[in-house]
């Protein structure tokens, strides 16, 4: 099987929001995805891009994805934030997204960066199974906090 990895193009847009589509369905929040293709667009290919992506291709379809941008800490610096990692299920365990984990982490080396971080559902034994074939650390000491943007115009108009 001849799969190609390459940075991704606005093009591809289309195909990455399938995927993402495809992955919240299988974390079980297909009703959380309200990103349009427009959002894509403008975010990425704009002025001042805020994500970039790689995309595993075989046979001119788009069958894996690697979505990310970079995170700043005031404790490490520069880190790579993995924000979603898929690979369309009818072609998982086939080394694709080994190859698709590699070449991300080949941009951390590129972009001189501290390192990558990511997020993981910690029912998600697979991608946990995954990652850990990397030595990758997985945490169970943080928690994470969010605001939407509702939440925000609320508190706002408290403020």
């Amino acid at each position: 099987m001849k799969i190609i990895i390459r940075n991704g193009i606005k093009k591809d847009l289309p195909s990455v929001l399938k995927l993402i589509k495809e992955l919240a369905d299988y974390e079980n929040a297909a009703d959380q995805v309200s990103i349009t293709l427009d959002d894509l667009e403008k975010d990425g290919f704009g002025t001042h891009p805020w994500y970039w992506f790689l995309v595993a291709e075989k046979d001119n379809e788009i069958i894996g994805l690697s979505f990310y941008w970079i995170r700043y800490s005031t404790w490490k610096g520069k880190f790579l934030f993995l924000e979603d990692f898929v690979i369309k299920e009818e072609y998982r365990r086939h080394g694709i997204g080994s190859k698709l984990f590699k070449e991300t982490i080949k941009i951390c080396k590129q972009l001189n960066l501290n390192g990558m971080i990511w997020q993981v559902l910690d029912w998600n034994s697979p991608a946990i199974d995954f990652y850990k074939k990397f030595d990758a650390e997985i945490s169970k000491d943080w928690l994470n906090g969010k605001l939407t943007k509702l939440q925000i115009e609320n508190i706002n108009k408290l403020l």
